[in-house]
């Protein structure tokens, strides 16, 4: 029989009393361990996290806790092969794949241990200057941020095991507040092991990082008003999580990452073998294979003018052509599986959906599987799909409105009257009902520039894509620690990252009004 991962709570490691959940190769088939969280006594856990945890990070500076995260970052670069190994072997990833979650993670940890360094050895933190309350400037207010007095809940999702966990936990654990994660159970293997080897060099106070694998039942139940949740996932669960008494009667707060349609834009007036093409082909084509294109920031769809709609999707499919798929140990395979067998049925049932109202341009069942049996791996060919024209555009409401969590996307054009009009590229990508990032490519900086201020209303995050930063820029769907990470609307509502801005929902605001001769005392 496979292993059984421990659970960390308490301070301690401790098993669940059932036979557990086996997870599996999705390439091979193979069973590898096994989660199980029943018995646990979460009470006790989330009370330890919430005083012992909670107590000790309190108790030291911003800084000293910046030092924890960059001992911690130096733990898991020096386990980095580890982690490699069980990501191609629970995630079914290509080393590229595996990078964007292990060695982001490493990162966005890294990132904010430095963030950290400059902040000091103080307590809390000052928002903003004081505020004179009377004519005499003696009587002033001064808001304050100060960390939480809670534990903070992570339920992370299956496609990012290790920068899904320090994402999130590197700005809780710098602001003072001890966390739980609940991994994702498919693969919480990565998840469960980065914490082993971080409780295993000590350095950080008992309580102040726990792991639960299994099932996340009762750990809702477990919430106080002054503890954070913080969720990544689908919307139906993210609408569960919201309805739950914790949220509705304690006020506990809440941070979502949900569903998202993503877009990417081709300006209005490039000609054909404009460098700004050739740039959207790559960002798509890069999209859709990366991670199998289990990404919540993956293009989703394509925004083009209608004259240029057959330019693009050649160029996009000539790129998806090369792609070769199937085991990820094969050195020539640019693309593994999806997660499990679940996630390769939703695939395509999401295709078929699709496919009412799009086109075939580039067909991902011509991809022959490399050292990979069809039976078996949850192997899925990259497709391109379109809606043909504007008015296809316009009439295909799946295609705004349906998020096929694999590697697909779809080329809808928008009208093209002179140099295009983008007010109905932008009525299309508003279809969306909000999300996490949009992606711009053009050549013009004017040009470019008038459009942000119509995406921002909707988008957590816009990414501008020009010839001068071909070369530097950081791609679509990576997630980079000083910028935001959330969007409005269908995608959750959340913020996570941007930098020390992350910090904001880990502390609680309170204004001090006092004397000036008070308020420059606090320290």
């Amino acid at each position: 029989m496979t292993e059984l991962l421990s659970n960390y709570v308490s301070g301690q490691w401790q098993n669940g009393q059932g036979a557990g959940t086996a997870l599996h190769d999705p390439v091979l088939g193979t069973a590898l361990v096994r989660v199980d969280a029943s018995g646990l006594d979460l009470a006790a856990a989330f009370a330890f996290a919430r005083h012992h945890g909670g107590a000790a990070l309190r108790a030291l500076t911003y800084a000293q806790r910046a030092a924890m995260l960059g001992a911690a970052a130096k733990v898991l670069q020096a386990n980095r092969d580890a982690y490699y190994e069980i990501s191609t072997a629970n995630s079914g990833t290509v080393k590229n794949d595996t990078a964007v979650d292990v060695d982001g993670g490493i990162y966005t940890l890294g990132t904010y241990a430095k963030m950290g360094e400059s902040m000091g050895d103080v307590h809390f933190m000052h928002d903003g200057e004081p505020a004179r309350l009377a004519k005499d400037p003696l009587f002033q207010s001064q808001h304050v941020l100060t960390p939480t007095r809670g534990v903070a809940l992570f339920i992370n999702a299956f496609n990012f095991p290790a920068w899904g966990l320090w994402e999130k936990a590197a700005p809780a654990l710098l602001s003072g507040v001890p966390v739980i994660v609940k991994p994702a159970t498919t693969t919480a293997w990565l998840t469960q092991r980065m914490v082993k080897d971080v409780v295993d060099a000590g350095i950080f106070p008992a309580g102040a990082i726990s792991v639960i694998c299994g099932s996340s039942a009762g750990l809702m139940d477990q919430l106080d008003p002054f503890d954070v949740v913080s969720f990544t996932g689908s919307a139906d669960t993210a609408a569960i999580i919201r309805s739950h008494p914790a949220v509705t009667k304690k006020s506990v707060r809440v941070n979502i990452e949900a569903d998202s349609v993503n877009s990417a834009l081709l300006m209005p007036g490039e000609a054909l073998g404009s460098e700004a093409i050739d740039l959207l082909a790559k960002e798509v084509a890069r999209e859709m294979t990366v991670k199998s294109g289990q990404k919540c920031t993956a293009i989703r769809r394509v925004l083009v003018p209608e004259a240029m709609y057959e330019t693009v999707a050649q160029a996009i499919s000539a790129r998806l052509a090369k792609t070769t798929v199937g085991n990820p140990r094969n050195e020539t395979v640019r693309m593994g599986a999806v997660v499990n067998r679940e996630q390769f049925n939703a695939v395509r049932d999401g295709l078929t959906y699709l496919k009412a109202q799009a086109a075939v341009l580039h067909d991902g069942s011509t991809h022959a599987l490399v050292d990979a049996d069809a039976a078996v791996a949850c192997c899925v060919g990259p497709t391109l799909l379109g809606t043909c024209n504007a008015a296809g555009s316009d009439a295909a409401d799946r295609v705004h409105d349906t998020e096929v969590f694999g590697p697909v996307a779809t080329l809808v054009p928008y009208r093209s009257t002179g140099n295009g009009d983008l007010a109905h590229a932008l009525q299309l990508i508003r279809r969306g009902q909000g999300s996490l990032v949009a992606s711009v490519y053009g050549s013009d900086p004017a040009e470019l520039a008038r459009a942000i201020p119509e995406l921002t209303d909707s988008h957590g995050r816009v990414h501008v894509i020009s010839p001068d930063v071909a070369a530097m820029h950081t791609g679509h769907g990576n997630v980079m620690p000083q910028s935001l990470h959330g969007g409005p609307g269908r995608a959750g509502g959340g913020e996570e990252l941007g930098g020390l801005r992350a910090l904001n929902f880990y502390h609680r605001r309170a204004a001090i009004q006092a004397s000036t001769a008070v308020l420059t005392q606090l320290k």
